[in-house]
């Protein structure tokens, strides 16, 4: 589980103005931190199909995101693929 504090990081780090925590980058860069995280949960729990579903999901919905940000505006989710160290 990621904490607060964690949560408030990653927020900071790809915020694009001073309030920003629902812009597409934030989104993204949160749904990762936690696709990490339960990542490594499922290497020691291999049966835990629950968590598996969960982190299916949030691929699912982390892809979306990153199709709807490739659409709207290129420059910004060649940075962040970048930053983030996904896709290729």
């Amino acid at each position: 589980m990621m904490t607060a504090d964690r949560k408030q990081e990653v927020i900071g780090e790809y915020r694009t103005h001073g309030n920003d925590t629902g812009s597409p980058e934030v989104q993204i860069a949160v749904l990762s931190e936690r696709i990490r995280h339960l990542t490594e949960h499922l290497k020691g729990h291999p049966k835990d199909h629950a968590s598996r579903r969960g982190l299916l999901m949030m691929v699912g919905k982390r892809g979306a995101l990153l199709k709807y940000l490739q659409n709207k505006d290129w420059g910004r989710y060649q940075a962040l693929i970048g930053k983030l160290g996904i896709r290729r």
